[in-house]
């Protein structure tokens, strides 16, 4: 007599995991936060606002004015009446004044380069560094000069090295066949000054080397065979 077998299959009901809720989608964020956001535009918006209208009713016509007032100082400058160019005379403001009353234009930028070159021929080689220092330019020769009157200054302090980073500075901002021999030239003689011959040598032999067509480079084989001499 055969018996029916229990049918022994287990049928497993497989439960599928809860799916995570997604992430906060962009809309839901800026919805949320629309407030915030909001504001945050609204301030980048204004401080653009406040930028321009800074620029164009209140530092340029600074600009203009600094600029028109000015240009009696450059005279007395190009005249080389160093006191009225730094102080004004009659009524119009000298270099001094400039920089004082029209601070962050252009024209005040430019007049700290001439106070820097008025004091330094006036002899307040302090006053010089000073105002030379102050002065932001990315030309090739006024930048260069600024550098490097800054190196004479030094000098006539008697602080060596800080003339010689000057004077390398300048030389490599002006790299050209004016102002670089010149101060080249002027850091050999420093060095010479101060015994350190070997540099002084390799100074002298850039300026042969590199400027040959320039007004140093005519004499500078007496300068390179008097360093030679003392090696």
């Amino acid at each position: 007599m055969s018996i029916n077998q229990p049918n022994t299959k287990v049928v497993t009901e497989v439960t599928k995991p809860a799916e995570p809720k997604p992430l906060a989608q962009t809309g839901n964020f800026v919805m949320e936060n629309q407030k915030s956001l909001t504001f945050i535009v609204a301030a980048v918006l204004a401080l653009i606002v406040i930028y321009f209208a800074y620029q164009k009713f209140y530092l340029a016509p600074r600009e203009i004015e600094a600029s028109n007032k000015m240009y009696v100082a450059q005279d007395f400058w190009e005249k080389k009446n160093w006191d009225k160019a730094i102080n004004g005379d009659a009524g119009y403001p000298g270099f001094a004044k400039i920089v004082d009353e029209y601070s962050n234009t252009k024209a005040a930028n430019l007049a700290y380069y001439y106070l820097g070159v008025a004091y330094l021929n006036k002899g307040e080689f302090k006053k010089a560094a000073e105002n030379l220092t102050n002065y932001r330019g990315d030309d090739a020769i006024i930048a260069s000069q600024a550098l490097g009157n800054t190196g004479d200054a030094y000098v006539e302090l008697k602080d060596y090295d800080k003339a010689i980073t000057f004077y390398k500075k300048a030389i490599d901002k002006g790299n050209n066949s004016f102002t670089s021999p010149m101060y080249l030239k002027k850091m050999a003689l420093v060095y010479e000054n101060q015994k350190n011959y070997n540099d002084a040598l390799d100074a002298y032999q850039k300026i042969k080397t590199d400027f040959p067509e320039s007004s140093e480079a005519t004499s500078i084989d007496k300068y390179i065979a008097r360093v030679q001499a003392q090696k």
